[in-house]
């Protein structure tokens, strides 16, 4: 019996490709799978790869990139222009770099250049204002924040482009691992944010993508 069976159908169907969920899978059935698509000169994302697995796939793939903080590995990382970004990464704080850096490496896999901008939290909101005019020139926000999970709110309520809000698992106590961010993200007052599960950077590029490729189809 096969241990692994690559989607290699996705792109045609989707318009994107197969991502590998690293977490559970060990270093060998990951070499393995990477090899598939290194062998063909395609690039490949494993998210969810814990560091001694990253560190030990570098050594079989030395021009790879590996992020420890958002365990993500990347075949081949891209240098993207973010100077027009049709994408925008915003965080509450740096305590949130995980998620964003995952989103934007799923970004940078599907070839899309992505600004990110951390700290405009509502703990300093005036950071965030002073952002506004960046921000509106992008198509598709994606809003990261932990603690009570404040900022897409109030992201929602000055932009009008569409909005993904990833909840992390950041804050003290009641803040309960990312579930108190969950719940305020879902009973926002600010209309049609699209919300993800806790810690999904990469379920929020995807949304992203998706939304961007319609957009750019039916540019008017």
């Amino acid at each position: 019996m096969d241990d692994f069976i690559l989607d290699t159908d996705r792109e045609k169907r989707l318009g994107f490709p197969e991502v590998i969920f690293g977490s559970s899978k060990s270093v060998d059935l990951l070499r393995r799978i990477l090899n598939e698509y290194h062998s063909k000169g395609e690039n490949a994302l494993a998210t969810r790869v814990q560091p001694d697995k990253g560190h030990a796939l570098m050594e079989s793939f030395p021009d790879a990139h590996y992020d420890s903080g958002s365990q993500s590995f990347l075949l081949q990382y891209r240098k993207l222009d973010d100077t027009n970004a049709p994408i925008a990464i915003l965080s509450a704080g740096s305590s949130d770099l995980s998620a964003v850096n995952e989103a934007y490496f799923t970004l940078n896999l599907l070839g899309t250049a992505a600004k990110r901008v951390n700290d405009v939290g509502v703990a300093g909101i005036h950071r965030l204002f002073n952002r506004l005019d960046d921000f509106k020139e992008c198509r598709v926000l994606i809003v990261v924040a932990g603690f009570e999970g404040a900022l897409p709110s109030v992201v929602g309520g000055l932009l009008s482009q569409p909005i993904i809000a990833v909840p992390t698992s950041v804050g003290y106590g009641v803040a309960q691992s990312g579930t108190t961010a969950l719940h305020a993200m879902l009973t926002s007052c600010s209309n049609g944010i699209t919300v993800t599960n806790i810690d999904n950077g990469y379920g929020a590029a995807m949304a992203a993508y998706r939304i961007l490729r319609q957009i750019e189809a039916d540019p008017s």
